[in-house]
C-alpha cells in the first residue's frame, strides 16, 4: 500500500514539473538577482492599477493590428501593476500563485489575444530567435539556470524583463543582473508584425 502511494505520489510530481516546464533553483544567486527590485521606478509605469478603460493600455493595444513598441511596453506594465508580488507556485495559473511560463501564456492572451503554449519547452518553439541587442518589448527572453528546469521573461525595454521569479514573485529585473547574465539562454519574437498581421487576417480579429 505504502509502495503504491509512493509512486503516485511520484509520478504525480513528474507530471507536474512536465506541465510546468520553468523553474529555477531560487537559492542564493537568484536572490542576489532580485535582491535591488526597483518596482516602480519604470517611466511610464502606470500609477493607478485600476485604471478606466479609456485610460488603459491593454486594452488599446488589443484593438491594433500593429501595436507600437511604446504601446507594448505600456501594456506590459500595465500587467506588471496587477500581478505584482503574486507567489510563484511551480504549476499554478491564478493570483494565489503561478509559475514562470504560466504567466507569460496568460499576460499574452490577456494583451494581446495571442495564444502560446504552456511549457518554457514548447514556447521556446515560438516565433523567430533574434539577437539579444535586436530585443522589443514583447519579445521573449529564455534562460537556463542550473537544473532540468528553464525560464522564461518578457522583455519590456531599457534592459528589463518581466517574470515570475521563484524567490520573490512576479517581478521585474534586469537583464545584466549578473545571475541572468550567466544564465541567458536565447530570445524569440512570437509577435512579428507580418506574422501578427497573417493572424489577424486568417482568424478576423482585430
Amino acid at each position: 500500500m505504502l509502495d503504491t502511494r509512493a509512486c503516485r505520489v511520484g509520478v504525480m510530481g513528474a507530471a507536474l514539473a512536465l506541465l510546468a516546464g520553468c523553474a529555477s533553483p531560487g537559492g542564493s544567486e537568484e536572490e542576489e538577482a532580485v535582491g535591488a527590485y526597483f518596482a516602480r521606478d519604470l517611466p511610464g509605469m502606470p500609477a493607478d492599477p485600476l485604471m478606466s478603460p479609456v485610460d488603459n493600455p491593454i486594452l488599446e493595444v488589443r484593438g491594433l493590428r500593429h501595436p507600437p513598441p511604446r504601446l507594448i511596453r505600456r501594456a506590459l506594465l500595465a500587467q506588471h501593476e496587477r500581478w505584482v508580488g503574486t507567489p510563484y507556485r511551480l504549476g499554478g495559473a491564478s493570483s494565489r500563485g503561478i509559475d514562470c511560463s504560466a504567466l507569460v501564456q496568460t499576460i499574452f492572451s490577456d494583451t494581446f489575444r495571442f495564444d502560446l503554449p504552456r511549457t518554457t519547452e514548447q514556447q521556446v518553439q515560438e516565433g523567430l530567435e533574434i539577437e539579444r541587442d535586436a530585443l522589443r518589448p514583447g519579445d521573449l527572453v529564455f534562460f537556463r539556470p542550473p537544473g532540468a528546469y528553464r525560464h522564461v521573461g518578457i522583455y519590456v525595454g531599457e534592459g528589463r524583463f518581466l517574470h515570475a521569479s521563484t524567490s520573490r514573485g512576479v517581478m521585474i529585473s534586469d537583464l545584466d543582473n549578473r545571475y541572468w547574465q550567466r544564465y541567458y539562454w536565447q530570445a524569440r519574437r512570437t509577435l512579428e508584425p507580418v506574422l501578427l498581421a497573417r493572424r489577424l487576417a486568417t482568424t478576423g480579429e482585430g
